[in-house]
Parts: structure tokens; sequence; C-alpha cells
């Protein structure tokens, strides 16, 4: 019997594109997208300011898995047959060309979300799929050889096939029909954002900006280098955005309270930046310590760091006491702040969390406990760092759920 009754349950990203390719492969085969609320493709229209990180520049796919906190041993098999190339040559065979930043991530040359949204829906229906708002599951079952839907009205849905991909899990309670199906959930935790500090002396500074520091939480090995923003409530940019999604797990097991470590000039350790200090006290031996600085930091910071190792801004760096000398190249080199919680990064809200990786088949994103069932996007215990990789994601195993989709077992 030909399967073609075939339900995605979830109208993001990776719904929207598993549905678009299994309708590629079997046109005659009857494709529905079940969104439980009343807008679809939300995180795509306001990702990357409203201009849609459609993916990023990365051919290498050894790179590219480096970039996944979670889950890339099990993207591995995925990506060697679907990834960026992949991505950037659907969209521009579907009319929409992408072009790069120099930081590597991709946006629509349009530079506006709607020409990603916009290409979705005239896939959608060019297909005829038909996309049903307001549809929120209750309970699956899995019958013989099709499934059985309830929906929160009470309505019933049949499908030979499934395709979940509701998007990152905000409570583990609310699947419990994934459960019951024999699935087991990894508890969701939220994954990028900002930090928040107690220390009100350097929120003082909130709009300075470094272009390169490294960060650290304090009690794990993992270092982000990259731009830094003081807020005005903590700390920020693409470097601190990076560090929460490694470390996200560990600073929830502490309610985000704990230290953070910045240096502020990386390409220096205490050690390197001691000997260097001997030439810099004689290259500018007769200038006011308060005036332009030698690591190109920018002024506000340089003189909070003055300030807090108690130096006038009018010492000479000849002058310059070693008591004094060594609080400042601690400051510069190892900042230690108070972390009091955090801040949702705005439209980037990410979990990490949601359905065990080892019960998923990664060459076909197969339940390996239901025949028929499949899995893309957010939903499964995979999540990336900012800068177009969860997309990467979403688009990669919605593509793979949809070459496997509906064969009969």
């Amino acid at each position: 019997m030909e399967k073609n009754k075939i339900v995605v349950i979830g109208g993001g990203a990776a719904g929207f594109f598993s549905a678009i390719q299994i309708a590629e492969l079997h046109p005659d085969w009857t494709i529905s997208i079940l969104e439980k609320s009343s807008k679809i493709l939300s995180k795509v229209k306001v990702s990357g300011g409203g201009r849609c990180n459609v993916t990023h520049a990365c051919p290498d796919i050894e790179i590219l898995l480096k970039k996944y906190p979670r889950g890339a041993r099990f993207l591995k098999k995925a990506f060697y047959q679907f990834a960026t190339k992949n991505t950037i040559a659907w969209f521009a065979k579907n009319g929409v060309t992408l072009h790069t930043e120099k930081d590597g991530r991709m946006f629509p040359t349009t530079n506006n979300s709607e020409t990603i949204i916009e290409c979705l829906l005239n896939k959608v229906k060019e297909y005829k799929i038909q996309v049903l708002l307001n549809h929120e599951v209750v309970d699956i079952v899995k019958q013989n050889t099709s499934f059985t839907i309830t929906l929160a009205n009470n309505t019933i849905l049949n499908a030979d096939a499934i395709c979940m991909a509701t998007g990152g899990m905000l409570k583990a309670n609310r699947f419990d029909w994934l459960t019951r199906l024999g699935h087991s959930i990894v508890e969701p935790v939220p994954s990028l954002f900002t930090f928040n500090t107690s220390d009100k002396s350097i929120t003082n500074l909130m709009g300075v900006a470094v272009d390169n520091a490294s960060i650290q939480w304090a009690g794990n090995k993992h270092i982000e280098q990259g731009p830094l923003l003081i807020t005005h409530w903590g700390i920020s940019g693409p470097a601190a955005i990076k560090l929460s999604a490694w470390c996200a797990r560990e600073m929830a097991a502490v309610n985000y309270d704990g230290n953070i470590i910045i240096n502020w000039i990386p390409t220096y350790t205490e050690q390197s930046l001691r000997m260097e200090w001997i030439n810099l006290r004689l290259e500018l031996g007769k200038r006011e310590i308060g005036g332009k600085n030698p690591f190109n930091l920018p002024n506000r910071l340089w003189h909070y760091f003055l300030q807090t190792a108690e130096i006038s801004t009018s010492l000479k760096w000849a002058d310059l006491k070693s008591t004094q000398q060594q609080i400042l190249i601690q400051h510069l080199v190892r900042t230690t702040l108070p972390i009091k919680g955090k801040t949702t990064f705005k439209e980037e809200f990410v979990t990490c969390g949601g359905v065990e990786l080892s019960e998923i088949e990664p060459s076909t994103m197969e339940s390996k406990f239901i025949p028929g069932l499949h899995f893309a996007g957010e939903m499964m215990d995979v999540d990336g760092i900012t800068g177009g990789f969860n997309f990467q994601h979403a688009w990669t195993s919605g593509w793979i759920a949809a070459q496997h989709m509906g064969q009969l077992h």
C-alpha cells in the first residue's frame, strides 16, 4: 500500500522545510502541517533582527560540528548528507540568494526575513500542503501501521507517518504524549542568554564594547573569545552569548549564580603582560597613564581600571608603583565579575534539551522505537551557538526526515 497521509507537527522552520521536501519527493501525498498557535514561522520572522540568519558560511563539516554544544556527534552523519552548501543551493533554486557578512552569518540579500517566509509559503501553496493553525496535539497513538492524533479540541486525525518539529521545549511536561510513546526527554534549560552582574560599578560603563575579549564561567574550562558589550544589566555580545550555550547546563544547575572571568586583552596572559610592562614603562615613561592606553581599549574602560586600582590618571607611567601595577594587570587579564541571573537574548531564544538523541536514528531522523515517527529541528537535544547554526540544523534534519518519511518497514 502506498503511504500517503503525512502529518508534520510544528509550523516553524524545520516543520515547513520538512513538509516541502516531502512534497517535492511525493507530489501525490496528502501533507498537513499542524501548528498549535495562530502564528507560523515566528522565529524565522524575528531572527537576526528581522533579517533571518538563514545559515553560516561554513563549508567544512568538521568545523561546522564544533558550533554545536550538544548534538555534534549525532549531526555528523546528517551534515554529510545535507549541510550549508545544500541550504544555499536550495534557496537559490527557489529564487532566494544569500549574502555573507564578515562574521560568516548568511542572510537573504534583501536583508528581510519576509523573503524567506514568502519562499516557504509559496512552496507550500505550490504543493497544496495544508497548514492548520490552532491545532494543538495532546496525544498520539500508534496502531499497526498508522497513527491516531488527538487535538486539544478532541478532533481526531489519522496519519501514515509523522514528522515532529515542535521547536525548542520550554517545559518537558508539555510533551507527556511523547513520553507515553516511549521516548525520554532531556530536561530543557535555556541556552543563548546574557549575564546579569550585581557589580554596579561595571554596569555604569553600559554601551562600552571591546572587539576582542575572552570570557569564561569560573570552574568551567570552556573559553569563548570575541566581541563583548557592557550593558546596564551586565555582560552581552557574541562571546558572552556563545559562552552561555556551552555552559547552559552548568549555569542552570547553580541557578545562574557564580562568576565570569574576563580577559580584556586575550593576546596576553598575566605572565606575558608583566614582561611587556617593562617595555611599556620604558616607551611611555614620561606620559600620563590616563592618556591613550597601549591596548586600544575604550577610554572609559581604561579609566575604570585605573580607578579600581586607585591610580591617578595624571600619574606618569614611570612612577607607577609595583603594587598598583599588579592590580591593574590583574584587572586587564582577569576581571572576575559576580553573576546573578540571566537575561534572554532578544529573539534568539533557544533551549538545550529535548528528545534524547540515543533514541533517534541520525541517518534517517526516525524514532528507534516507533517506525514512521520522525523528528526535525530543535525539539531534539541538539543546539547550536548563535550565528545561523540552529537554522542549519532545522533545514538539515527536516530534509533528512523527508527523505525517509513514509517508507515501508
